[in-house]
């Protein structure tokens, strides 16, 4: 069964919400029937960091609050986070535009290691204060996946998958998904933001009973009357 999530390498709540759903993952005996699959989200796509501004400076500057504030904001959601397991360091936080990393995570999957390189960024913009919109960064953080230095460059330096990229974004648009994390349960269920560990067993449990369920039902229904001209094993009739 698909699970399909929006979401953004800089949304800390994305973060906490995918831990919450591991761990629920990790208590249901189907959890290896579950694929998850990462789609991209941009909460501000026209962002530039050119003023080498700190997570507090742009909190502060984008909701117009102090710089204590944003402190006591971003201290609120450290405190969350570290109930998931997450030691979020707003400290060394970068601001940035996340295009490239989303297209980063589109060239993992290619390899098949997508959600590798979602953790992966997600680390690296969180917990170890890196600039997830500079292309050595993401470099850096392809080649500990596993992926070529140059094959990753190559990609930055090109615009491969930003098509992917914008397409996931129309996609999430259409859905009316208006913030994230947005999980889609089978294309029937939506579960919207960092949710407890037993809201997102319940949604599982009960989505993947109703998936299993269509699985095993799934039969064709013949358009046609009668059988017309074919072969088969025994070979073929008139």
């Amino acid at each position: 069964m698909k699970i399909e999530i929006w979401s953004d390498v800089a949304c800390p709540f994305c973060y906490i919400g995918k831990r919450h759903l591991e761990k629920a993952m990790k208590t249901l005996p189907f959890k290896d029937e579950l694929e998850i699959i990462w789609k991209s989200y941009q909460l501000n796509p026209s962002y530039q960091n050119t003023n080498k501004e700190s997570i507090y400076d742009h909190l502060a500057n984008s909701k117009g609050i102090s710089i204590a504030d944003a402190k006591q904001m971003t201290g609120q959601v450290a405190e969350m986070a570290s109930k998931a397991g997450l030691s979020m360091n707003f400290d060394r936080g970068i601001p940035a535009n996340t295009f490239d990393a989303h297209r980063l995570i589109h060239f993992a999957a290619t390899h098949k290691l997508q959600g590798d390189a979602k953790e992966a960024l997600l680390k690296a913009y969180f917990m170890d204060g890196k600039d997830v919109a500079d292309k050595n960064e993401l470099v850096a953080v392809g080649e500990t996946l596993g992926l070529e230095k140059a094959d990753v460059l190559d990609m930055l330096q090109s615009e491969k998958f930003a098509e992917n990229v914008k397409l996931d974004i129309k996609e999430s648009q259409d859905l009316g998904v208006q913030g994230v994390p947005f999980f889609v349960l089978d294309r029937k269920y939506a579960i919207s933001g960092a949710q407890p560990v037993q809201s997102f067993i319940d949604a599982l449990k009960q989505s993947f009973e109703e998936w299993k369920e269509h699985q095993q039902n799934k039969t064709l229904k013949p358009l046609n009357k009668e059988s017309g001209a074919m072969c088969d094993e025994s070979g073929c009739e008139i």
